[in-house]
């Protein structure tokens, strides 16, 4: 189910208090960054790790068949890689239609490699949002990406890059390698 969370999103009171605007992205905005910024960094969102829980419906999928795009879930002993990009306010006109179906703009402490630390802004689709689709078990997961495409293309891709994006930076990520070796495989099979 879609939810469009732009008017939820749209106040920008939070972030104007912020002396930096730091994006966190951990997902597609690793890869695909279609927005102006001042600066770009590794971090980590701590306490946190990407899922393939939440739905998508407007990108990698369509309303009746949804793909599966990232979420942040709370886990404690957890360390979530991704990229951080300092920017100015008015990227989040674009950034809150992009992420648009579920999530939130929450502000989270990021982790540098220097291991300073400053506020930062990510997009978490939680689990009460009407996208969510919670857990599932790898091969199932894999199976709904195979087969799902939407506007953006198709959800096979979504995953692809951000495997080798991961791997670009020598992170290593058990969900999502493991996702990426059964589309290896699902694919292989297909092809048979």
């Amino acid at each position: 189910m879609i939810q469009d969370t732009r008017a939820i999103n749209s106040d920008r009171s939070d972030i104007e208090t912020l002396d930096e605007i730091w994006l966190f992205g951990y997902g597609s905005l690793i890869y695909k960054v279609d927005f102006p910024y001042l600066e770009s960094k590794p971090a980590y969102l701590c306490g946190w790790s990407r899922r393939f829980w939440q739905g998508s419906h407007d990108h990698r999928g369509t309303p009746d068949k949804p793909g599966r795009v990232l979420t942040l879930i709370e886990e404690p002993s957890e360390r979530c890689f991704g990229i951080a990009y300092r920017v100015t306010a008015d990227v989040f006109d674009h950034l809150d239609h992009r992420e648009k179906n579920g999530y939130l703009r929450l502000i989270k402490e990021l982790e540098f490699e220097d291991v300073t630390r400053k506020p930062g802004v990510t997009y978490i689709g939680m689990p009460n949002n009407p996208a969510f689709l919670g857990p599932a078990s790898d091969i199932d997961i894999a199976k709904q990406i195979h087969i799902s495409e939407g506007p953006s293309g198709t959800n096979r891709e979504y995953v692809e890059l951000l495997a080798e994006a991961l791997k670009a930076h020598n992170v290593k990520d058990p969900q999502v390698d493991a996702i990426h070796v059964l589309l290896q495989k699902l694919d292989s099979r297909r092809d048979a």
